[in-house]
């Protein structure tokens, strides 16, 4: 690429003394995910991730806030004679100087382009073009002069929810992209940039660029902004409220303050495989009203998809009830769930109350721990779900319901129905969308993502100096088996911040369980660190240091506070 057009570079930049309404302005203007940072000079000082900007809009609205030196990141910086195999592997963006002086961006795309301009068909740009195409954050597909697949790469597979082994070359694209105007980029030569498109229930942006060869159309590219541009121009919409509306996505609506506090998929980190094709499964069964089992080890998020299956369903704007049917004990949990009359048992409160189901009417219900719920009680949700009506207790009227049922258990349900604990007729009810999440060792090239997102926020939380891990350490922290999943992630690194004076956590500073490599996969983090005690006498331990404070003590322990309770009534501890 030692003499690409200046029309491959983007003039998307700021100066290092520019305000957050003049990045929101030129994030919408160049529709990119990365800015260029420059000083007086003219040099380049680094680089500015729109989802930086999204986390602070996340919570406040001072458009006249300074550029804040934290939010600069580190970038590579290419020459002007720069070649496709000097582009660093899996950046969206990277400032171009001469002589120091910055001349523009170049992106990822860019160089795809330029490579399949290019009239060289060489092994080695055949090559470069492969791991750039493989390697890059956003979604691409290249179809051919009949608008079938040629390539996709494992990003845009992903999200589709696509498996590996899978062929989709040669295939329509109108059949593997709902949506897609691909066939149409082909059939006219006009490209598409910065439009919106429907997938999945979600809107995405996308760029279509016709492949010409001499004066004919062999093809198309197309490609998805990384995931969650969506979810920034509804929020630079929302904060700039005074600035021009976006020309990219005219028909996305403005978030209200409920809406922006949901939980999305969007607003899940991580971009591994496991993990997305568990989203898209997610995505599709967030448009029906079919119940649906998550199932998962404790600490996988089961909750959380839970509520992002909510906030992209056409429920979104109605209740979400979350219960825990393990937390309750057996002889209350009818009354939670299906609510009581007055007189209907000693206590009961003056005028009746209603239900966790009642609550729900025309929203969702999730019921969390559903392999703990005694068989009485299964008969009974079995009958709210064909009849669509509950009873309360103490009660003889029938109330209408409409409800979206999701539930949720670590348990192998299938095992509990052979054993005779768990009703048949009620786990195929339950069980018309089956969605299983991945364990963090199945997902480790999230983990130094989880970190970046986490550790600001435990500092934050403890008001601690800013704090990294070295790479190191990182590295220790991928090799973890991870018994307790994000949740063992999430209190291990909490530990490491509060009991580490130094601002760079290294590999030493690390437990011995995880720098040993020890642990098995029924150890928590603390429970392993302790091996010479009993388990009762760690468990103790933990309920007096967190003052019988049980949910807290379960954190402690890097387990699931229903596992905590088990323990106890296991182990007699009052």
């Amino acid at each position: 690429m030692t003499d690409h057009p200046a029309k491959r570079l983007t003039h998307a930049f700021l100066f290092d003394t520019a305000t957050l309404r003049e990045a929101v302005r030129m994030f919408q203007k160049e529709n990119t995910p990365v800015l260029a940072v420059i000083d007086e000079n003219y040099f380049v000082e680094g680089i500015l991730k729109a989802s930086t900007v999204l986390s602070y809009l996340e919570e406040n609205r001072d458009l006249n806030l300074p550029l804040p030196a934290s939010w600069i990141e580190p970038s590579p910086v290419l020459s002007s004679d720069f070649s496709a195999e000097d582009y660093p592997d899996r950046e969206a963006a990277v400032p171009v100087t001469e002589d120091g002086i910055f001349l523009g961006l170049v992106t990822s795309q860019a160089v795809v382009q330029e490579l399949k301009e290019s009239s060289v068909s060489s092994r080695q740009n055949a090559e470069i073009l492969d791991v750039i195409f493989e390697t890059a954050y956003e979604g691409i597909a290249v179809v051919d002069e009949l608008s079938r697949i040629t390539k996709m790469n494992k990003a845009y597979r992903n999200f589709l929810g696509i498996p590996e082994d899978e062929i989709v070359e040669g295939r329509p694209v109108t059949e593997v992209i709902e949506n897609t105007r691909l066939h149409v980029t082909v059939e006219t030569g006009s490209p598409e940039r910065g439009k919106t498109q429907m997938i999945q229930g979600q809107k995405m942006i996308v760029h279509r660029i016709p492949i010409w060869r001499g004066d004919k159309v062999a093809g198309a590219i197309g490609m998805l902004i990384f995931e969650g541009v969506s979810e920034l121009y509804h929020i630079l919409e929302n904060a700039g409220r005074t600035l021009p509306p976006l020309s990219a996505a005219p028909d996305v609506p403005m978030p209200t303050e409920e809406e922006s506090r949901q939980v999305t998929f969007e607003k899940m980190i991580g971009t591994s495989s496991a993990l997305q094709q568990a989203k898209s499964r997610a995505r599709k069964a967030a448009r029906t009203k079919a119940t649906v089992m998550i199932t998962g080890e404790s600490g996988t998020g089961k909750e959380v998809f839970a509520q992002a299956i909510r906030s992209m369903s056409p429920r979104a704007d109605e209740p979400f009830v979350s219960i825990n049917c393990a937390a309750i004990p057996e002889q209350l949990l009818e009354a939670e769930l299906f609510g009581y009359e007055e007189g209907a048992f000693t206590g009961a409160r003056k005028g009746g109350q209603a239900g966790k189901f009642e609550a729900a009417h025309k929203g969702t219900i999730f019921l969390d721990e559903i392999g703990d719920m005694p068989l009485h009680m299964q008969t009974k949700i079995l009958r709210v779900l064909e009849e669509e009506a509950v009873v309360r207790v103490g009660g003889h009227k029938v109330i209408p319901l409409d409800v979206r049922v999701i539930t949720a258990t670590n348990q192998n349900l299938l095992e509990k129905v052979a054993a005779g604990t768990f009703r048949k007729d009620l786990y195929y009810r339950l069980n018309v969308i089956h969605l299983e999440l991945p364990r963090l060792k199945e997902r480790k090239e999230d983990i130094p993502s989880l970190i970046e997102h986490y550790v600001p926020l435990l500092t934050e939380k403890h008001q601690l100096p800013e704090k990294a891990f070295e790479k190191e350490a990182v590295a220790a922290l991928r090799n973890y088996s991870w018994p307790g999943n994000v949740r063992e992630l999430v209190n291990l690194l909490e530990q490491v911040l509060t009991l580490t004076d130094n601002q760079t956590i290294r590999f030493k500073d690390l437990p011995a369980v995880v720098t040993g490599s020890t642990a098995s996969d029924s150890d928590s983090s603390f429970l392993s660190q302790e091996r010479g005690k009993s388990e009762k006498e760690i468990i103790e331990q933990a309920l007096l240091e967190a003052g019988h404070n049980k949910t807290s003590a379960a954190k402690k322990l890097g387990i699931h506070r229903t596992t905590l309770y088990k323990k106890m009534k296991e182990l007699h501890i009052t």
